[in-house]
C-alpha cells in the first residue's frame, strides 16, 4: 500500500510538471522518459516554469555546450572586442629594405583567411618595405596546444570539424583542393607549399552521378611534407569539387600564403620561415584586428563550429590567467565568468574543450536554462540574434524552414552518437518568450528526439499566453560609462527627426536613468585619444546625435534608439557612409 500511494505521489508530481501535450508526445516518441531532460519556462529571471522532466540530471550536451563558452566570452571581453594579430620589424629599415626579419605574433584569431592578406601587405607597402632580406618569423606561443592537427574524436580524421586551435590560425586550418573535372583542371585555392596535391584521376564519359560523382581522396602524412592522393573514375560532365581537409599546420599555410602575396605586390622575401617567441626589443609595426567578437560568437553559435569555440575557449584561458594559454586554464576561466556574473546555475558543469565535440562535457537542463536567463536578462535580443534563427540561418535553417516556428526560435543544436540536444528561447504566436532546453541522450535519439523537440517547439509557439504587462528586467551593466550623465525626472523627452540618408529614422534623446528599458546605439568608433573634430563634424553633418564616452578607450556612440530596428537601419547607412566596421551597441 505504501509503494503504491509512493509510485502515485511521484506520478502526480511529474504530470503536474507537464502539460499532458508534451506528456503525450514523449509517449508518442518511444523514447524512456529516462533519458530525456525538458526545463522550460518563461524567459527570464524568475519566470513561471512550464514544464519539467529531469531537469538536474546530467547530460552530455553536445553542441549546445558552445553557448556556455560563448557567452562567457561576451562576458568578459564585450561584443565589440576584436582579436589581435601584431607585425614586428628587427633590423633596420632604409631604402625601402628592410635588413632584418618581419614577425608575426598570434593571438588566436580564428577568422584570419586568405582576403585579410590584401590589406595586411597594403599595410606592409604602406610602412615603406619592398623588399625582407631576413626571415618570415611566427609567434605561435600565445597558445599552448602541442602540434596535433585533429581531434581523432571520430573517424572522419581530416574532417574540417576535428580541426585543433592554435594561436598562428589560418583558414580555419583548412586545405582547399579544387577539382573542375569537365576542364580536367586540379589546383590549390590558396598558395600553399607546405603540402603536395597527386592527381591520378581518370576522365571518363559517363553520367555525373553515383561513383563517378566525386574524386576519390587518399591522404599520406608518413612524410614530411603530407600529400593528397586524388584517384579514381569522376565523369567529364562534373562540374567543380571542392576538397576541403585538415592537411598540414596553418602557419605553415599562412606563411607560404603571405609571401606570395607579398610577390605579387612586388615584395620580396630573402630568408624563409621560423618559429620563435618574440623578444620585447622588436619594433611595432602595426596591429591587424578581426571582426567583432559579436560575430564571432555568431559564427560560432549558427554554424556550430568548433574550432572557434576552442580559440575562445583558449583565449580566456589566457585572459583570466595569463599567457600561455592552456585547456586547463580555458574550463577554468569559462566556469569563473559565470559564476563571477551570476550565470552558473547549480549541478556540474564539465567544459572539456568549449565545443562539445566531446563526451567529457557535461551539464544539466536547469543549468543551462539558468545561463540562458541570465543572457536574456543582460543583453536581450542582441544575444538571441547570435543563435541560429529557425528556418533563417545557422543548423535550424532547413528545419523549420516550413513550419509554425520559422522566425519564432532562436537556438542551439548539439548532435553527437546518441544525442540529440536543442536550447535557446521559443516566442509564441502572442509574442510571449519561453526560455527552452531538450536534452536527449538515448539510441533513439537521432531521428526521434529531434521529432519530439519540434512537436514541443510547435506546441510552445501556438499556445495563447500573452506576455507580461510587467516592466522588463533592468539590463545588467558590464561596462562603465562616465559621460552619460542623468538628468532629472521633470526633463522632456526631446524627439527629433534624423535628417539627410537617416531621415527615415526617428532617435530619442530620452535620459537614460528616466526608463529600465534598453537604449540601442550605433558604435561608430573607438579611439586611444579624444577622436578630432572633422570627424565628429562629419558625423553631425549627416544629421546624427552623437556622444563620446570615456572608459579605457574613447567610443563614438550615435543615438540611442528605443529599439533595435531602428538602430539597425542607421547601422548599415553608417557602415556605408562612415565605418564599414561600425556596430550597435546596448545600455
Amino acid at each position: 500500500m505504501k509503494k503504491l500511494l509512493f509510485v502515485t505521489l511521484i506520478l502526480s508530481v511529474w504530470l503536474h510538471a507537464m502539460p499532458q501535450t508534451i506528456v503525450e508526445y514523449i509517449r508518442q516518441s518511444g523514447i524512456a522518459k529516462k533519458d530525456i531532460s525538458i526545463y522550460i519556462k518563461e524567459a527570464g529571471r524568475g519566470g513561471k516554469v512550464v514544464a519539467s522532466l529531469n531537469a538536474e540530471k546530467t547530460r552530455i550536451p553536445a553542441s549546445v555546450i558552445k553557448i556556455m563558452t560563448t557567452y562567457a566570452a561576451v562576458l568578459k571581453l564585450g561584443f565589440d572586442y576584436r582579436w589581435p594579430t601584431k607585425f614586428y620589424t628587427r633590423g633596420t629599415l632604409k631604402n625601402a629594405v628592410l635588413h632584418g626579419d618581419l614577425l608575426i605574433k598570434g593571438f588566436g584569431d580564428p577568422t584570419l583567411n586568405d582576403r585579410d592578406l590584401v590589406e595586411i601587405v597594403s599595410h606592409i607597402r604602406a610602412k615603406g618595405i619592398k623588399r625582407i632580406t631576413g626571415d618570415i618569423v611566427i609567434d605561435r606561443t600565445y597558445f599552448k596546444v602541442g602540434n596535433k592537427d585533429n581531434s581523432g574524436f571520430d573517424k572522419h580524421t581530416y574532417s574540417a570539424y576535428n580541426a585543433m586551435p592554435d594561436a598562428m590560425m589560418f583558414n580555419e586550418r583548412i586545405s582547399t583542393v579544387c577539382v573542375t573535372p569537365n576542364k580536367k583542371s586540379v589546383y590549390k585555392k590558396n598558395s600553399d607549399e607546405s603540402y603536395k596535391v597527386v592527381n591520378q584521376l581518370q576522365y571518363v564519359n559517363k553520367p555525373c552521378k553515383g561513383r563517378y560523382s566525386w574524386p576519390g581522396v587518399r591522404i599520406e602524412k608518413n612524410e614530411v611534407m603530407p600529400k593528397v592522393i586524388l584517384k579514381g573514375k569522376i565523369s567529364k560532365r562534373c562540374g567543380k569539387r571542392n576538397i576541403c581537409k585538415v592537411i598540414t599546420k596553418p602557419y605553415k599555410s599562412f606563411y607560404y600564403a603571405l609571401k606570395a602575396k607579398l610577390k605579387s605586390e612586388g615584395v620580396k622575401v630573402g630568408g624563409t620561415l621560423k618559429l620563435e617567441r618574440i623578444s620585447q626589443n622588436a619594433r611595432d609595426l602595426f596591429t591587424y584586428y578581426s571582426s567583432s567578437l559579436e560575430k564571432i560568437v555568431s559564427k560560432t553559435a549558427k554554424k556550430s563550429n568548433n574550432l572557434y569555440a576552442r580559440q575562445l575557449l583558449l583565449l580566456l584561458g589566457a585572459k583570466v590567467y595569463g599567457a600561455p594559454a592552456t585547456m586547463g586554464k580555458g574550463r577554468s576561466a569559462i566556469e569563473k565568468i559565470l559564476s563571477s556574473k551570476g550565470a552558473l546555475g547549480k549541478g556540474v558543469l564539465r567544459v572539456d574543450n568549449g565545443s562539445g565535440l566531446s563526451r567529457v562535457a557535461k551539464l544539466n537542463a536547469k543549468l543551462l536554462s539558468y545561463m540562458l536567463d541570465n543572457a536574456y536578462d543582460r543583453y536581450g535580443s542582441r544575444w538571441m540574434q547570435t543563435l541560429s534563427i529557425a528556418g533563417v540561418d545557422g543548423t535550424i535553417k532547413r528545419r523549420f524552414r516550413h513550419t509554425v516556428v520559422k522566425n519564432r526560435a532562436w537556438m542551439k543544436t548539439g548532435t553527437v552518437n546518441r544525442v540529440k540536444n536543442i536550447s535557446g528561447y521559443v516566442k509564441n504566436k502572442k509574442g510571449k518568450l519561453y526560455t527552452v532546453v531538450i536534452l536527449v541522450n538515448s539510441p533513439k535519439s537521432r531521428y526521434r528526439g529531434a521529432k519530439l523537440q519540434n512537436q514541443i517547439m510547435a506546441w510552445l509557439v501556438k499556445t495563447s499566453a500573452k506576455p507580461s504587462r510587467k516592466s522588463p528586467a533592468k539590463i545588467m551593466q558590464t561596462k562603465k560609462t562616465v559621460s552619460l550623465k542623468p538628468v532629472t525626472k521633470q526633463t522632456p523627452v526631446q524627439k527629433t527627426r534624423v535628417q539627410n540618408i537617416f531621415s527615415d529614422v526617428e532617435t530619442t534623446t530620452a535620459p537614460r536613468s528616466s526608463s529600465l528599458a534598453q537604449k540601442y546605439y550605433v558604435q561608430v568608433g573607438s579611439f586611444s585619444s579624444a577622436p578630432n573634430k572633422k570627424y565628429l563634424t562629419d558625423i553631425k553633418n549627416y544629421g546624427l546625435d552623437y556622444k563620446v564616452l570615456r572608459d579605457k578607450s574613447y567610443k563614438v556612440l550615435v543615438g540611442p534608439y528605443e529599439n533595435e530596428k531602428n538602430a539597425r537601419r542607421v547601422l548599415a547607412k553608417v557602415q556605408k557612409n562612415l565605418n564599414k566596421k561600425a556596430f550597435i551597441s546596448t545600455f
